[in-house]
């Protein structure tokens, strides 16, 4: 072949080379964004509202059944961010979890409840008084069971707290091994539309209703505009999701895997609102604090303000 002819060649599978490398190089460079979810949580509210469209990063999702799995792999940087509730990011922050509170949200408490079998005697949270509670440890589940026990004239010591996830707890409910279950949304209405619960106590004037999103320290630092985006695109998915509540019910439940009628009782009756971080929302965080200091679950106080990072505001 000749020289010249040779040469022709080669450029053109250069230039038939290039795009592809740099399509390859594109995908290589773009951010990965590590996000923890809980059961019912943000995965499901994003797709629902298709929300992730023309997303300019990569998200790499890993599901946790409670606040507390889902917090050591926020301390292990396992993973980038994630929901949690405010009393286990008390827990977690207290036990050195180097994580800020980028975005905040309130919901109607009511589905965060001390939970008893159908056919249960206990009336009122007088009745919680020598009885079995399960519950995971430093949950917004326990914080409810510890503020029902204290509305009762009642102290920790006054029920005895076993320690179980999520599907363990409802388990032990259903075969008489415990005498209570205190737990949250989705658990909730999915123990009470499969009649395997109601609703002792629920949250409303015990719990705050606050969650947040969390941000490790290392994301914050290397990923920021990336969480920002994040963070907006939950906000309107939200408000596209009251909107829509029938639609999205049922895409809750096909991702999540519960029954329609669970999605969407647990999802209309919170009534979630994200809310910019205040210094109201500050002060009741620090009062979830100090409660956990007062029943011995924290040993020192924990100055809640520095765990906040108010960089990110909310735009629907």
């Amino acid at each position: 072949m000749p020289t010249s002819r040779r040469r022709l060649l080669q450029s053109g599978l250069a230039l038939a080379a290039a795009p592809a490398l740099s399509f390859a190089q594109s995908l290589q460079s773009r951010p990965v964004l590590k996000a923890g979810d809980q059961k019912g949580g943000l995965r499901a509210l994003l797709e629902a509202a298709d929300a992730l469209k023309g997303v300019p990063y990569e998200i790499q999702w890993t599901e946790f059944p409670a606040a507390a799995p889902l917090a050591e792999a926020l301390n292990a940087g396992a993973v980038d961010l994630g929901p949690i509730g405010d009393a286990p990011a008390i827990f977690a922050l207290a036990a050195g979890t180097r994580i800020k509170l980028i975005g905040a949200n309130r919901s109607d408490p009511y589905g965060t409840a001390v939970l008893v079998r159908p056919d249960s005697a206990l009336k009122t949270a007088a009745d919680l008084k020598g009885k079995s509670i399960g519950t995971n440890r430093g949950s917004i589940g326990h914080f409810v069971a510890l503020k029902a026990l204290e509305s009762a004239g009642l102290g920790p010591d006054d029920a005895n707290f076993r320690f179980l996830p999520p599907a363990d707890a409802k388990l032990a409910l259903v075969n008489g091994s415990i005498d209570a279950w205190s737990t949250w949304e989705p658990y909730t209405a999915m123990a009470e539309t499969a009649r395997h619960a109601r609703v002792l106590v629920s949250g409303r004037g015990l719990w705050s209703g606050l969650s947040y999103l969390a941000a490790t320290d290392a994301a914050l630092a290397a990923k920021r505009e990336v969480l920002r985006d994040f963070l907006q695109r939950v906000v309107r998915a939200q408000a596209w999701s009251y909107q829509h509540v029938d639609s999205f019910s049922a895409t809750l439940a096909r991702i999540i895997g519960i029954a329609p009628e669970a999605a969407r009782l647990q999802f209309a009756r919170r009534q979630t609102v994200w809310r910019p971080i205040d210094a109201s929302i500050i002060a009741e965080q620090q009062r979830t604090a100090d409660f956990y200091v007062k029943v011995g679950l924290l040993k020192q106080r924990l100055d809640v303000a520095s765990t906040f990072d108010a960089g990110f505001p909310l735009t629907a």
